[in-house]
């Protein structure tokens, strides 16, 4: 034992000796201009810096002795922060940097496993489901096929995410946008009555055998190294309001009141003891969906409960994880309908061998639940009350479905009664939805605060996962901003001319338009993620990779 820890020893069995309180350094080795030099001398950080005048650019560095190293911060006039990082005081070494959009999203940072959890995330997984899927689904005959091509698009997303995971935004952002415009063109293509690729030839019985060992691996990730990200949390805070009486608007946790937990490295408290006493984390912007985003987690909450701090969120895996299932069995019950055993294998197959859609479900997102509703209104699209009634209840989750509303009503031939009864239905599932609202004492004020918290803040919010918003920064990078309102006002009078054009439509024409409206919707969204994709997947995959058997079913009146 040294000299020192033999002295502390004795020190502490001393009879009234007080226990050493740890010993920091009374003054950093490193100047707070040292600190700010090494910091800025690191080329990721240089390199962004040097975009913008020194005029008007302010830099700042703080010593935090419990950890012995400096934060430094860099500010310019119009673009705030816009470079944030640590310097070790000890060795001079820059431990963190983050640039631009890594400043303010934490989700920008490239953090390993964030999303999905690292076995989904993992390069032997993903590019296993890739092959999986491929194999199962590809003309291996003729290699240079529309169908092959069609199953390069679907998975070229995934060169996009490895960007993400790398923290390197705007390349992976740049590579979303070639692929979304050609599923665009090929699900327009088929909806307007262009001939859809043949059905695979892989026999009905494999397919069948490979889907059944993918739920099972895709269940085991799910309940070994999925992760619930503000999404999945969202549908269970609003489930327990709901079950707690409340309307889940205006009443979400919020980093106010006294904390319950101990402060972060940045020294917040996000555990707060809420006003309905519970200790809760903080996901202010929660409130932000439609309210079947939240009654869809009752049961999950009824089942798992939620206890607020220490809760591992079971019910969010439990609700993500079924409507999961939900869809690939809608999936399957619309290819029997449509082609038999094999158009049911093989699309029951491509939603559990996809990798986005585990990517999705890994990370206990709600993006199954409108694919979900428009599936089953798929399956009874005979029924203008049914498409009326399942829209809805798809358009109250995440409001993309709501761009199909004028083709759905319009669906196979139009007619004032079927519209009438499309509408009603659409309008009483609205109501059955928007009930809970009446939950409030004030219901006229529910709905204010339903739409303060919905619409114009998901419209006007920033993010720098799209090519939209990325003027922002004022970096000298393009401001597209005009490019996205004429692309939106296009898409909008699109969505109105294919309800009236084709004025007879197929089932398949029905699925392929619904398809590429969907994937319209997300080329002009502000914020886009890789959970989106789900969303027009079932759409793209029953026009693309497993049509009707006879190509094109006669209209149903």
């Amino acid at each position: 034992m040294g000299l020192e820890a033999l002295a502390a020893a004795l020190a502490l069995a001393l009879p009234g000796s007080a226990p050493a309180q740890p010993a920091f350094p009374s003054a950093p080795r490193l100047s707070e201009q040292a600190a700010i030099a090494r910091f800025l001398a690191e080329s990721k950080v240089s390199d962004w810096v040097s975009r913008y005048p020194r005029a008007g650019r302010v830099t700042q560095a703080e010593y935090d002795r419990r950890y012995r190293d400096w934060t430094v911060r860099v500010w310019w006039d119009k673009a705030g922060e816009i470079a944030l990082g640590r310097v070790d005081d000890e060795s001079g070494q820059v431990k963190e940097a983050w640039t631009g959009p890594q400043v303010a999203w934490t989700m920008a940072r490239g953090i390993e496993g964030a999303f999905g959890g690292r076995t989904v995330n993992s390069p032997a997984v993903w590019l296993s489901l890739c092959a999986v899927l491929v194999l199962g689904l590809a003309d291996l005959r003729r290699p240079l096929s529309l169908r092959n091509l069609d199953l390069v698009a679907l998975l070229s997303f995934s060169a996009s995410l490895w960007f993400f995971n790398q923290g390197r935004i705007f390349a992976s952002v740049s590579l979303v946008y070639p692929p979304l415009l050609y599923l665009l063109a090929r699900s327009l293509y088929v909806g307007l009555g262009g001939a859809p690729p043949p059905l695979a030839a892989r026999p009905a019985w494999a397919l069948a055998l490979a889907t059944v060992f993918l739920v099972g691996f895709r269940l085991g990730v799910v309940a070994t190294s999925s992760n619930v990200i503000d999404v999945g949390y969202s549908g269970v805070i609003g489930a327990q309001r709901i079950a707690a009486g409340q309307a889940p608007y205006g009443h979400f946790p919020r980093e106010e009141g006294r904390p319950c937990a101990p402060p972060d490295r940045e020294g917040r408290s996000v555990y707060r003891v809420q006003p309905n006493g519970r200790c809760e984390a903080a996901n202010e912007r929660g409130d932000t969906y439609g309210p079947m985003a939240y009654l869809a987690y009752l049961p999950g909450y009824a089942i798992f409960g939620w206890k607020g701090k220490g809760d591992d969120l079971s019910a969010a895996r439990f609700t993500s994880s079924l409507f999961d299932l939900l869809c690939l069995s809608a999936l399957a019950l619309v290819g029997a309908r449509w082609g038999g055993r094999q158009a049911a294998a093989t699309l029951a197959f491509s939603w559990a061998a996809y990798p986005f859609t585990l990517y999705a479900l890994s990370s206990s997102t709600n993006d199954a639940l409108p694919p979900f509703f428009l599936l089953v209104g798929l399956l009874l699209a005979s029924s203008p009350s049914a498409r009326g009634s399942l829209l809805a209840l798809a358009s109250w989750t995440k409001f993309a479905p709501l761009i199909v509303t004028p083709l759905w009503l319009s669906y196979p031939r139009g007619g004032r009664r079927a519209a009438a009864w499309f509408g009603a239905s659409f309008l009483a599932a609205t109501l059955a939805v928007f009930s809970v609202l009446l939950l409030e004492p004030d219901p006229l004020r529910a709905v204010s605060l339903f739409w303060e918290r919905t619409i114009p803040t998901q419209v006007g919010r920033h993010s720098p996962f799209s090519l939209w918003d990325w003027g922002q920064y004022h970096a000298g990078l393009p401001d597209l901003r005009l490019v996205q309102v004429a692309l939106s006002v296009l898409l909008g009078v699109g969505a109105f001319v294919l309800a009236l054009w084709p004025r007879s439509k197929t089932e398949l024409e029905l699925a392929a338009l619904t398809g590429a409206l969907l994937v319209g919707f997300q080329i002009v969204l502000t914020h886009w993620f890789y959970a989106y994709l789900p969303w027009a997947f079932p759409f793209l995959a029953l026009a693309l990779l497993a049509p009707p058997r006879s190509g094109r079913r006669p209209p149903i009146s």
